[in-house]
């Protein structure tokens, strides 16, 4: 790991001359040997696609120099573009679409929710933010007291950052999920918990945990009922959350978990989602997940004994695994595999004498896989 950027503690970006692009004409002259270039003087000029692509104003994906505002971007705004937030104070920053990038700086006592990003997210320089972030990558420089809901695809980068606190990611609005596609994120992998601190200090802990029982609105509230995202209806509640609530890092209840891994089909999302609805209600703890693609000899590698019968069944694209904790969990997942699930391909652990290793197969290949 390294630096990926280097700057100075504060952006104060100087302005720019203001480049009006000038239009050269170029003059004929028509003599007795000139050729003509076409069947009508007057014909129009050919138009590319380029010519018409619509005039992009940098303003419109630049939140600078804010403060005591509640302030961000509608779905749809962005589609897909970067975006850069600097220089905001006391500020309630609401981003629900999806974009390229994101990089915050030099920002004080903000709260923020980020749509899911393709890339990176970056923060640096800044102190006292509590955000609502998805993305592939999460690195922070420079940065102190952060409370960050997070899902990222990789494991999150700190850098000379202390007082840094991590839940999972707990969101709604309606159009999340289309932006996660979007982003090419899936809902599936999310390493929040897997902190990577790029600058330790002996002795010292400049990250941890939020409480299990954390609300994001304790931190994050929902955008003011005035404001022009009161249309947004978004929703903290984890059971609606777009991304599943997982455990994480933390440490499990119980010695016995349960591998649950559902194969490509028609509804392996949903069925996953039904899965997680089961077994909580049930009592049980989702602790990770992952989805991830297998090639035949990774089958044999992670199912052993089970692998001649489900290598036909990872040609239609990735796995979706799930590990579920508590007593007695191994028994109930395959009771509701035979009466939820008996036509669906699904792997699920056979005893709880085998189920650690189910797991540490799997989520090990996993991580191997993903480059965790």
């Amino acid at each position: 790991m390294g630096c990926f950027f280097s700057k100075k503690s504060k952006r104060k970006s100087s302005e720019k001359e203001d480049r009006t692009p000038t239009a050269t004409t170029a003059e004929t002259t028509t003599t007795s040997n000139a050729v003509p270039l076409g069947n009508s003087s007057d014909e129009a000029p050919k138009q590319y696609s380029w010519d018409k692509r619509e005039k992009v104003d940098p303003k419109d994906y630049m939140l600078t120099g804010l403060k005591d505002v509640t302030v961000g971007r509608l779905p749809g705004k962005l589609d897909g573009q970067q975006f850069v937030i600097q220089e905001c104070e006391n500020c309630n920053i609401y981003v629900f679409d999806h974009s390229a990038t994101i990089t915050i700086d030099d920002c004080v006592n903000c709260r923020i929710v980020l749509g899911p990003v393709k890339g990176s997210v970056f923060f640096r320089d800044c102190k006292d933010i509590k955000c609502v972030v998805a993305c592939q990558q999460f690195r922070t420089r420079d940065c102190k007291k952060m409370e960050v809901f997070l899902c990222c695809a990789t494991q999150p980068i700190i850098e000379s950052s202390t007082g840094m606190k991590f839940s999972c990611f707990q969101y709604f609005y309606p159009e999340l999920a289309f932006h996660f596609k979007d982003a090419g994120l899936s809902i599936f992998n999310n390493n929040w918990s897997n902190i990577h601190d790029f600058t330790p200090v002996s002795g010292e802990n400049n990250w941890s945990l939020l409480p299990e029982a954390t609300s994001v609105l304790d931190y994050v509230p929902a955008p003011d009922p005035e404001s022009e995202f009161k249309s947004v209806r978004i929703s903290t509640d984890p059971s609606r959350s777009i991304v599943p609530l997982t455990k994480g890092g933390r440490r499990k209840d119980s010695e016995e978990s349960c591998l649950f891994v559902f194969f490509a089909g028609e509804y392996t999302t949903a069925n996953a989602r039904k899965l997680i609805d089961e077994v909580t209600a049930k009592g049980f703890v989702l602790i990770q997940t992952k989805e991830v693609s297998m090639r035949p000899e990774d089958v044999k590698r992670v199912f052993h004994n089970s692998a001649d019968d489900l290598v036909d069944w990872i040609t239609k694209g990735p796995v979706i695994a799930l590990e579920l904790n508590g007593d007695g969990v191994v028994e109930a997942c395959k009771n509701i595999a035979n009466e939820v699930f008996s036509g669906t391909k699904a792997f699920v652990s056979d005893d709880k004498d085998s189920s650690s290793r189910d797991v540490d197969n799997f989520f090990n290949f996993a991580d191997m896989q993903m480059g965790l």
